[in-house]
């Protein structure tokens, strides 16, 4: 996975710049970042604050992790019932 090379701390910073008035172009040639980078950052973190910003990153991980769980959870379900012997007419009067 590739690396980012700013913070979300540098990038909600770079955004208030953007905020305080200087304008797109200037900042990304500034900090050496294409012009889809800063809308993209700015269509992300617009508006948030860096407390906010790592609380996001908190919430994802979470997620992600819960997503994997339940991908394991569904997997295991579905290997007892093969284990069992269930064809796919006697599964749905467990479900």
């Amino acid at each position: 996975m590739k690396r980012n090379r700013f913070s979300e701390e540098q990038i909600i910073g770079i955004l208030k710049e953007h905020q305080a008035g200087l304008g797109a172009k200037e900042l990304c040639r500034k900090h050496g970042v294409s012009d889809a980078t800063f809308y993209r950052w700015r269509s992300r973190y617009g508006g948030m604050e860096a407390p906010d910003a790592r609380r996001l990153k908190a919430l994802e991980a979470e997620n992600a992790k819960l997503k994997k769980m339940l991908a394991e959870q569904m997997l295991d379900v579905a290997t007892l019932k093969d284990m069992l012997g269930m064809g796919a007419g006697e599964r749905h009067a467990f479900e």
